[in-house]
């Protein structure tokens, strides 16, 4: 749930989920309809898929692997987070990369090409997890990107890039990818209580089976009405700018289903959808 979401976001889904998947047998056995429902709104959908295929894994395997390469194997879990489980949990050593054990190594080093490397060599083989989680906290909390607080840093006297007054040439910038904007309109059709929606097909390449409002250009025969709202959404550098437009149509097609408020706890409805019927509340 951490990967790529701020700790202040993942706290309360963290404790729903241990709530309704309290073990590992629990989250292998568990029907993926009912995991995309809990983790409804936390977005990367494929964390949640690959955190249900580990857990079936761990299930066969028979318990969690206490080897690098085969906790490596695991659905989901990359070199990064390998190396945070293998070292913390079983004093494995291997250096734990994130961005903010990056930077420290980056300035302690003055290195800008083999973070890798140099991480490998700081570290100690005789308290790996213990290196690992100070690396990431001195990042975070003392190394920080703009201001880094080099007078109460307790490596500063080892710090290369300090030495030479280049603590902000480290580690070396990437150049961002230009944003693209993207217009996009969906229809909020509406009978008594229900609203019309689709379910994305297990082969989508993105949010497969999540609930979504219908677009218009899925409905071209719908009558358009006036505007409810507009809210935005992005998507690593794309920002979609959507327009909630009420509608109607005589015939839907089977593709839609009618669904009723009451229903949205118990299916995974997209985060667009969730800010769509948000715009309806303000």
């Amino acid at each position: 749930m951490l990967q790529q979401t701020r700790v202040s976001a993942v706290i309360p889904y963290y404790e729903r989920f241990l709530d309704r998947f309290p073990t590992v047998e629990s989250l292998a056995s568990a029907a993926e309809h009912d995991l995309l429902t809990a983790w409804a709104g936390l977005g990367y959908y494929s964390r949640a898929r690959n955190l249900h295929k580990a857990a079936r894994q761990i299930v066969q395997a028979g318990g969690f692997p206490r080897d690098h390469e085969s906790i490596r194997a695991l659905a989901g879990i990359g070199v990064y987070t390998a190396a945070a489980i293998g070292s913390i949990a079983f004093g494995l050593k291997h250096a734990a990369i994130d961005g903010n054990v990056t930077r420290v190594a980056s300035r302690v080093g003055a290195e800008s090409g083999d973070i890798r490397g140099l991480a490998d060599r700081l570290l100690d083989p005789q308290q790996p997890g213990d290196f690992n989680q100070a690396m990431m906290e001195l990042g975070a909390t003392i190394c920080l990107p703009t201001q880094p607080k080099c007078l109460l840093c307790p490596v500063a006297a080892h710090c290369e890039a300090r030495r030479l007054s280049r603590q902000h040439e480290f580690p070396a910038k990437r150049a961002k990818p230009a944003s693209i904007e993207v217009p996009q309109r969906l229809l909020l059709i509406q009978k008594a209580n229900a609203y019309l929606l689709w379910q994305r097909p297990p082969e989508s390449r993105r949010m497969a089976g999540f609930w979504e409002l219908p677009h218009v250009e899925q409905l071209p025969s719908a009558k358009l009405g006036s505007v409810l709202g507009e809210f935005r959404h992005t998507i690593v550098n794309t920002n979609y700018r959507f327009e909630l437009v009420q509608a109607s149509v005589r015939r839907a097609g089977h593709d839609f289903v009618w669904q009723t408020r009451g229903q949205f706890g118990e299916i995974p409805l997209s985060t667009v959808a969730r800010k769509a019927f948000a715009c309806l509340a303000e």
